[in-house]
């Protein structure tokens, strides 16, 4: 069974990460896509499975926030990815720092990725 989740948590990381660059994209290029009701909708699908499958993973290898370094790590990034990812996408006020905001949130992203990885709060940059 963990491998299964496993794969599905991927998966959605995969899928979340394409979901947020083609928006950031759309955003960047002006795009009316950016408004479409499935384009509204289904990242919150899939970032709901995703959160799902990372707290069942959590639970099923006993590692959560607090306790192990790099999980806190992850939520840490989490949080600060779904901050900047809703600066880009909403909430800044310019084009400029809507793109820098796209710029930081996907390198976080990177970032919470290398921690999953190296399971190393610090990531990549260890």
């Amino acid at each position: 069974m963990y491998y299964a989740i496993k794969h599905v948590h991927v998966v959605c990381v995969v899928l979340s990460a394409a979901g947020f660059l083609l928006r950031g994209m759309w955003m960047l290029t002006g795009n009316s896509m950016l408004s479409h009701r499935l384009t509204r909708v289904l990242p919150h699908i899939i970032d709901s499975l995703l959160l799902l499958s990372a707290i069942t993973l959590a639970v099923m290898i006993a590692q959560y926030p607090f306790a192990a370094d790099w999980v806190t790590a992850k939520v840490g990034g989490l949080v600060a990815y779904v901050l900047l990812g809703t600066l880009a996408l909403k909430r800044g006020p310019t084009k400029p720092v809507r793109a820098g905001a796209f710029a930081a949130a996907l390198s976080v992203y990177v970032w919470i990725v290398s921690v999953a990885f190296t399971k190393n709060p610090a990531g990549f940059l260890a």
